[in-house]
């Protein structure tokens, strides 16, 4: 609990100095335009990435297979919009990763492989309530 209040103090300071020593740099109207540029085509993104998600899994439905890497990528497509949304350029850096299909991919099978690991250990349990 302690490593994610410190995450959530860190950030946003680290972010803050990021952008005062980038408007000393290049100054600040082009500072504002990057930050909205990067808000604008990573709502873009987001959306384009979030259509071709929910297809796949309707596809993978249809065909009677369940879409577990799909939902995984949804999942990241959703933490990705939500972290363009927030100002700042590591997280903006980290949403795009997580929007880019090809980066995509390599986080989500890192995710799982930790998955595994979790249930290996017996830190993430699954329940299933049958009718």
């Amino acid at each position: 609990m302690l490593k994610l209040i410190l995450l959530f103090i860190a950030v946003p300071v680290v972010e803050i100095i990021i952008y005062i020593k980038l408007g000393g740099y290049i100054g600040v109207f082009p500072t504002l335009a990057l930050i909205l540029g990067t808000g604008i085509a990573g709502a873009v993104l987001a959306k384009q990435q979030g259509f071709y998600i929910i297809n796949r899994i309707k596809q993978e439905l249809q065909a009677g297979i369940v879409p577990g890497n799909q939902l995984l990528e949804g999942l990241l497509v959703l933490i990705g919009a939500l972290l363009l949304l927030t100002p700042g350029l590591l997280t903006d850096m980290v949403g795009f990763i997580l929007l880019l299909p090809v980066t995509r991919r390599y986080v989500r099978e890192m995710l799982k492989r930790k998955l595994q690991e979790w249930i290996r250990e017996g830190k993430v349990n699954f329940y299933f309530h049958l009718r």
